[in-house]
């Protein structure tokens, strides 16, 4: 299809770059910065609306984008991550300091477009600029608090980690190009599958791509920037960098693998068996000894991501693919739910130490009963969202007959379970130091996600089957 009829198709990138582009431009002339807030909210809403899935598949602009169902959910689950984002960083006090409200939504805006772009990207070009687009607004988003040491560091550290594994991505993606000589992912698939003597030139391209995504994903054992990023970054933008591009990451990588095998089974599978099991039990392991709540939750970021391996590890099987999207949406709604609160909490204790929460239950009941459901839903446990994420991948691994992977999943589970527990336990049982000061109502725009979140955890976790016929068929 056409550049000029692809546009019709385009609606919702095009809303939200021309949004960006307004964000931008209001900043330089109202003093209200919230206005443009809620500008880039209303944005969003607009660019939503337009989200259809096509009856058939379309190919647009000449075939570099791929326009599907599968498309579809990625792009409607970053626009529900980037609308959460926004929302809670309304009540995030740094970031009006500075007085550079307006860029910061603008910039969100720009990462909504660059991340529904990855969704359709259908070659190794368009996968490369998408990718390298969303990074590079996650480096000047996770720096963005120019006057903070902390943030500084996590900027240069993700810039230099990212960097070079955007290079090893590329050197995967030239051994692809020169095997199959083209950048169409249909076109590659099919070269390879009937130039078996590509085959090892493929095998270790596919490896180096597999290696720059991974760092995405925050895999291990490429996940070392993951905690010193998450911990320096703004709260609400640590919210995002766990969900959005780690679940790209993941729907570039089912894109690629269907279009290197199509429906036979992955030639390696054990290698990804290993990568989830070594993923998910350094996660947990090192999350035990964390007393900071956002470097916890970062190492229970790459856990997770061990977690989705799994049903890549199985994938193109229908069970292992439906397993990554239920999952990634269970994560969705658990850990932006999550972030919502620890923001609040920040924001009022000026600390973001899990001593700080000591008697939660007292000062913010509701908070502490709201935190405690998403941590319930991180560790695993029904009925809640978690639970359903988790018996989607155990499932998938045990159809594949992959016991190991699913006896390691279930051990560390256990161990993941001690530290959400740890938390629980210093906002009940611990007595605050100050029995006397009790915090605020959170603002309104924070409430709004959290209680959404909690109704999304809540709801696919009673209502299974409803929320796998929306998303799955």
């Amino acid at each position: 299809m056409g550049p000029v009829e692809s546009l019709r198709h385009f609606i919702p990138e095009l809303i939200l770059l021309g949004g960006s582009l307004t964000a931008l431009c209001l900043d330089l002339f109202l003093k209200g910065k919230r206005y443009i807030g809620w500008f880039s909210v209303l944005v969003l809403a607009a660019a939503s609306c337009f989200l259809t899935s096509p009856w058939e598949p379309l190919e647009l602009f000449y075939g570099f984008f791929h326009l599907d169902s599968f498309a579809n959910i990625f792009r409607a689950l970053a626009l529900i991550a980037v609308a959460a984002t926004l929302l809670i960083s309304f009540g995030f006090s740094p970031i009006k300091k500075d007085g550079q409200e307006g860029e910061f939504y603008g910039l969100f805006l720009l990462m909504a477009f660059a991340l529904i772009t990855v969704a359709a990207a259908n070659n190794l070009l368009m996968i490369f600029l998408t990718v390298e687009f969303v990074s590079i607004l996650s480096y000047l988003l996770t720096g963005f608090l120019k006057n903070d040491p902390k943030a500084k560091e996590a900027a240069v550290k993700y810039l230099l980690f990212g960097s070079f594994c955007s290079g090893v991505m590329l050197y995967g993606m030239s051994l692809l190009f020169g095997a199959a000589g083209s950048i169409s992912l249909p076109s590659i698939g099919h070269a390879l599958n009937s130039l078996p003597a590509m085959k090892p030139i493929a095998t270790v391209g596919l490896l180096a791509f597999f290696v720059g995504l991974g760092f995405k994903i925050s895999m291990a054992p490429f996940h070392l920037w993951a905690p010193d990023v998450y911990e320096g970054a703004p709260t609400p933008v640590t919210a995002f960098l766990t969900v959005a591009p780690k679940a790209l990451g993941f729907a570039v990588l089912m894109r690629v693998l269907s279009a290197m095998f199509g429906t036979s089974p992955i030639e390696s599978p054990v290698i990804l068996m290993w990568l989830s099991i070594l993923t998910m039990t350094i996660g947990n392991l090192t999350a035990i000894s964390q007393k900071n709540i956002k470097r916890l939750l970062a190492y229970s970021s790459i856990a997770q991501a061990g977690y989705i391996l799994m049903g890549l590890a199985v994938f193109p099987s229908t069970l292992g693919r439906d397993a990554i999207l239920v999952y990634l949406f269970a994560y969705l709604f658990t850990n932006l739910g999550a972030f919502a609160i620890v923001t609040f909490i920040g924001e009022h204790t000026g600390d973001d130490e899990i001593a700080s929460y000591a008697g939660l239950s007292r000062r913010s009941p509701v908070s502490a009963a709201l935190l405690t459901v998403f941590l319930l839903s991180l560790t695993g446990l029904p009925p809640l969202a978690g639970f359903i994420g988790k018996y989607y991948v155990f499932a998938a691994a045990i159809e594949a007959n992959f016991i190991l992977l699913a006896v390691a999943a279930a051990l560390n589970s256990a161990i993941a379970a001690y530290y959400y527990f740890r938390i629980i336990r210093v906002m009940y049982l611990v007595p605050p130091t100050d029995p006397q000061t009790s915090l605020p109502k959170p603002p309104v725009s924070s409430s709004v996600v959290t209680w959404l979140m909690f109704a999304g955890v809540l709801g696919l976790g009673l209502f299974p089957a409803c929320f796998s016929r929306l998303i799955l068929n």
